[in-house]
């Protein structure tokens, strides 16, 4: 800034014109400063509405639109951060007469977070022992900290595994330490390494040809059917604890249940171009989360891929299954929940309100229509008490909601019925409150079970990895890429629930596994 001073002219006249220019070109800036808030704001508001939608029928389209605006949207909220950063840059300037004001307000932003077991490094700036004026003795009056997160680059490292032998000296017998076991057998991957790989394609869907660039980086150059190889292998060794994760899982007396699309490429189809040869496959998930009602048993996750949507394969998953199944009302559940020649059924309903909540409030967004207003407060007063007794066991849940939830309840039964009386029969309010009647049983479940939660939240939440990774791969390769994607994300997910990292957890199983004894693997789940 001092150079740019010295460079001024001393012409008044020349001085007034640089101030014109400087403030016209403030004044552009901040106009387009507004309007990319606006333009932001504008995409927020279509994301959110097409958000909505997708709760409704599901579309592929609207799912591709979504993708599309959030990325769109995260450009610009980059280039707005750099045009402010700019603007900021001009207030701080020294002040002049004439000078604009800025228009923009600076956004107010999360302090970033970093865990108490990061690694912190002290870097202490000491003005010395003398003052740098007088020559005097300084002594130490206190200290000013700020803290700075910066990055340690992933770094790949060749380990060289000496195996001395030793001869004895009296029987000529030789000894060497025998060779320890490796993930994969006969292979140069790490169990670092390889969990490293696993997680960045199965968690953070970062493909294999997008890692094989990082490690070119790193001064590696692991071809993509090596990485292909090694991901294959190692799924294979963790087979025995996905298989004891599904066990486990799948024998709970209460799931949540969820599905959602997933494109495969289609080896069978004539059609070569692009988007021609593509299939819509399934990703299916069952979920235990004990954790709202203080159960003992810890959370977990399962995932399966099925190339469609048939009830059959929804029956397969759970055929060795039975109590409470949460979920929404798919027709492939309904044979689950009837009733057997001895009167007795393999799973009772549990129906999701927030499923309830979403078709009445789609009607007031469109219609501002002031009975379905009405269906969303009270249905929003029975999650108020939801959140007072999160964490609470089972049986102070039951008692809660027998005092205070089940009143609301009736009396919504009772409102509902009244209603439909009033509107059209056809129009989308009414389809709305025929849902919730026509499978009250299984709305008031909860009521009566504290274990049962008043929707199918955690499912999902499941389901949410399968849509992140869709913004970063177009498809599955095929009906075996989608098996495996299904099995990874079982072992994954399941150590995030477990509040576990699932880089450091694969990397720990995988340097153990098979030195484990078979009959412990228990030991190894996350």
């Amino acid at each position: 800034m001092s150079n740019a001073a010295e460079n001024l002219p001393e012409d008044p006249a020349a001085l007034k014109a640089m101030i014109a220019a400087l403030q016209a070109e403030n004044a552009q800036m901040s106009a387009t400063l507004r309007a990319h808030d606006l333009l932001v704001q504008t995409l927020r508001v279509r994301i959110a509405k097409l958000q909505k939608q997708k709760f409704g029928p599901r579309s592929e389209k609207i799912e591709r639109e979504i993708e599309q605006l959030e990325l769109a949207l995260e450009d610009l909220q980059v280039a707005l951060a750099e045009a402010k950063d700019t603007a900021q840059e001009d207030e701080d300037a020294p002040d002049t007469e004439d000078q604009v004001p800025a228009a923009v307000e600076p956004r107010q932003r999360r302090r970033p977070k970093v865990s108490k077991d990061t690694p912190r490094e002290r870097r202490e700036l000491d003005p010395g022992d003398s003052c740098p004026d007088c020559g005097g003795d300084l002594r130490v009056v206190g200290e000013d900290v700020s803290e700075l997160i910066d990055m340690i680059a992933a770094q790949l490292k060749v380990i060289e595994i000496a195996r001395v032998k030793k001869s004895c000296r009296r029987c000529e017998k030789m000894i060497q330490e025998p060779a320890p076991s490796r993930p994969i057998p006969r292979s140069m991957a790490g169990p670092n390494l390889l969990a490293y790989v696993l997680t960045s394609k199965f968690d953070d869907h970062v493909p294999l040809y997008r890692q094989n660039e990082i490690f070119a980086r790193m001064g590696a150059d692991i071809p993509d059917t090596t990485l292909v190889d090694w991901c294959g292998r190692a799924m294979k060794t963790l087979a025995p604890l996905i298989e004891k994760i599904e066990a486990e899982i799948m024998s709970s007396d209460l799931l949540h249940a969820d599905d959602t699309p997933i494109r495969v490429l289609d080896r069978s189809s004539k059609d070569k171009g692009l988007g021609k040869g593509v299939k819509q496959g399934r990703i299916w998930t069952y979920v235990r989360d004990q954790r709202p009602w203080a159960g003992q048993d810890p959370p977990g996750a399962v995932y399966y891929f099925s190339p469609d949507r048939k009830g059959e394969h929804p029956r397969k998953h759970l055929a060795r299954s039975s109590g409470v199944l949460q979920a929404d009302a798919y027709t492939g559940f309904k044979e689950l929940y009837e009733r057997r020649a001895d009167g007795t059924a393999q799973f009772r309903e549990a129906a999701c309100w927030a499923h309830l909540r979403r078709d009445f409030h789609d009607v007031w967004t469109s219609t501002r229509s002031e009975i379905a207003k009405e269906a969303l407060d009270r249905i929003g007063k029975l999650y108020d008490i939801e959140r007072q007794i999160a964490g609470q066991s089972a049986e102070v849940r039951r008692a809660v909601r027998q005092e205070k939830s089940k009143p609301k309840v009736d009396a919504f039964h009772a409102w509902a019925e009244k209603q439909l009386t009033r509107i059209p029969g056809k129009s989308d309010l009414a389809k709305a409150f025929r849902y919730g009647l026509g499978r009250w049983p299984s709305f008031t479940l909860f009521l009566d079970d504290g274990r049962v939660a008043i929707d199918n939240n955690p499912a999902e939440r499941g389901m949410r990895p399968i849509g992140v990774g869709r913004r970063n791969w177009l498809f599955a390769g095929s009906d075996t890429g989608g098996e495996t994607l299904a099995r990874a994300m079982t072992l994954i997910e399941t150590a995030k629930m477990n509040d576990l990292d699932p880089q450091a957890y694969l990397a720990d199983v995988l340097d153990r596994i098979h030195d484990h004894k078979i009959n412990r693997l228990t030991e190894l789940l996350p």
